[in-house]
């Protein structure tokens, strides 16, 4: 950035993004000055690097809120019972598939009560039913047929 910069010349990008080609490093951190905004190189090639002319800590600022925005994905989940009437069931896949549009994960748990688990074939088989019927919009993160959950993330 700035006068850390050792190259003889950049590529230079200026503040109104224009490519202005290849130019003395000296002049292009003249021109920086003139708008009161910094030199950054932006790409290090092998021969000679891009260097762009903007408010350095506007672009730090950017781009720690580039990669906080892109680490906050929320799980959703979704309760169900094996024995789940085919309305309710694909009421919970549509709102599962809004979710998953939205960059959501969303993990489906089976809850056996009582009798229900001596029939914990049913159970899995719904399991294996919502992967299959999400498989067009969703991707498997994990499946634990032992605990019944599955968890699924856009794909």
């Amino acid at each position: 950035m700035n006068r850390q910069i050792r190259v003889a010349q950049v590529l230079l990008i200026d503040h109104e993004n224009n490519n202005r080609g290849l130019t003395d490093t000296s002049e292009a951190l003249k021109l920086a000055e003139s708008v009161d905004l910094d030199l950054v190189i932006v790409s290090e090639n092998k021969e000679t690097p891009v260097a762009k002319i903007l408010d350095y800590g506007k672009h730090q600022y950017q781009q720690k809120k580039r990669q906080h925005g892109s680490a906050r994905t929320t799980v959703k989940e979704v309760r169900l019972r094996p024995n789940i009437g085919e309305s309710d069931y694909t009421l919970r896949i549509g709102r599962a598939t809004e979710w998953l549009s939205k960059g959501d994960s969303v993990k489906f748990q089976v809850r056996l009560r009582g009798r229900e688990h001596q029939n914990r074939d049913r159970a899995t088989d719904l399991l294996d039913r919502i992967v299959a019927d999400l498989a067009q919009v969703s991707k498997v993160q994990s499946l634990d047929k032992r605990s019944l959950i599955v968890q699924v993330i856009p794909g």
